[in-house]
């Protein structure tokens, strides 16, 4: 196989695998009925004038299924954690015991498992897209690899090449499916 061609598929399989990595992160960050520390990734606190990740101020933790604590190094970041958290916008309201915060998640409704399973199927289909976006720039790409003066490739290669990018579609798409399939069955469960 041409040395470009290989190396395009190379590129395309990584690019792939990152918006499928990607995907998962996000994904890890909604509340399906159990507490995580990814919850709360994103929150920044303004910590003594700078605005630091969450983590970095305070300990995270999960005591119980419906609970995740906050306890800060620092006793005087209890108050700008606890802002911080409030502004974040994510519906939790931290209660402040002693030297550390915790948050109770109030039980999910239907009708809120609904609204979580719509952002997880768009966030899917986003993903989707952009698997498909990088399969026409690496089709495009390795279309071009005939006009290289050094080492052109043949059509055949360009053809076998076409193939292997769209069966990595398929692949990566399909893991998609699988990562929603997951959290369906995660969010639903009551």
């Amino acid at each position: 196989m041409n040395a470009q061609i290989k190396n395009l598929l190379d590129e395309t399989a990584a690019s792939m695998s990152s918006s499928v990595d990607f995907l998962e992160k996000d994904l890890k960050k909604l509340r399906a009925g159990k507490a995580t520390p990814q919850m709360l990734e994103g929150v920044k606190v303004d910590y003594y004038g700078t605005l630091t990740p969450i983590e970095q101020v305070g300990n995270i933790n999960t005591p119980a299924a419906n609970q995740i604590t906050v306890q800060p190094w620092d006793k005087s970041a209890i108050g700008p954690i606890n802002k911080a958290i409030i502004d974040s916008n994510l519906g939790f309201t931290p209660k402040v015991e002693a030297d550390l915060l915790r948050i109770t998640l109030p039980p999910l409704t239907e009708e809120r498992r609904k609204d979580i399973m719509k952002s997880v199927k768009k966030e899917a289909e986003d993903s989707k897209v952009s698997i498909r976006n990088i399969r026409r720039n690496y089709i495009e790409k390795i279309k071009k690899t005939k006009d290289n003066k050094e080492n052109p490739a043949t059509e055949d290669e360009i053809k076998q090449a076409e193939k292997d990018v769209q069966d990595k579609t398929d692949k990566f798409i399909k893991r998609i499916d699988e990562i929603v399939a997951e959290k369906e069955k995660e969010v639903m469960t009551v």
